[in-house]
């Protein structure tokens, strides 16, 4: 009987690989409807999302989509006086939602100003560890300056120091947690273009851009 079964198999090899390719074929099918239903799933989020923001006035800077998969809108808890006109709503989990309009506008005279300058004359500093990624990229595609991790103290105001270096302009990505350049600016009297999540506050900034300064997207 073992002999016949071989003989069975070795005269008919189709059968043997008949099955595979059916189950390839469920395998297949079933990826298929898996990514189907991912992408779905995945559009209907950012639906959601998008019904929490308010609608664009006009085209947009970057697209709506991308501002939401960013988490640009997303802002704290807490809303400062200072902010509070950033704000378009409150989540019922107490989140604020930054007005995807203002930040667009932010972003938009933000790149104005920077253009008046060469990349030489301008300096990016972010202690924030969420932001240092961008910040070098930033820096490796433009050619502007960056301090992640850590401000040199005194690099604007002192002459004395071997790497004294006075820029034209300052972006901060935190006003508070950059503080330190923040006074230095602001006892040398350059102007400064502030990243603001809903809890900073924006004195001694001449430029506010508002948007959510604390994640790594």
């Amino acid at each position: 009987m073992p002999r016949k079964k071989k003989t069975e198999t070795a005269e008919n090899p189709e059968k043997e690989t008949e099955q595979p390719e059916e189950e390839a074929d469920i395998q297949e099918e079933q990826v298929g409807k898996h990514e189907e239903k991912t992408e779905k799933k995945s559009n209907n989020f950012l639906g959601e999302l998008k019904m929490e923001l308010e609608p664009p006035k006009k085209q947009l800077l970057i697209p709506l989509e991308e501002y939401v998969k960013a988490g640009v809108h997303l802002g704290t808890k807490i809303i400062s006086g200072d902010m509070r006109r950033y704000i378009y709503r409150r989540r019922a989990d107490g989140l604020a939602i930054l007005n995807t309009n203002l930040i667009d506008e932010g972003f938009r005279e933000a790149v104005k100003l920077m253009s008046k300058y060469n990349p030489d004359e301008i300096i990016l500093v972010c202690k924030r560890e969420a932001g240092w990624r961008a910040a070098n990229l930033l820096s490796e595609t433009t050619g502007i300056r960056a301090f992640p991790k850590k401000y040199p103290a005194g690099i604007m105001t002192n002459p004395a120091l071997k790497d004294f270096f006075q820029p034209s302009l300052v972006i901060v990505c935190d006003p508070w947690i950059d503080r330190n350049a923040m006074n230095d600016s602001r006892i040398t009297n350059i102007p400064v273009i502030g990243l603001c999540d809903t809890n900073n506050l924006v004195k001694n900034i001449d430029l506010v851009v508002p948007c959510n300064n604390k994640s790594n997207k």
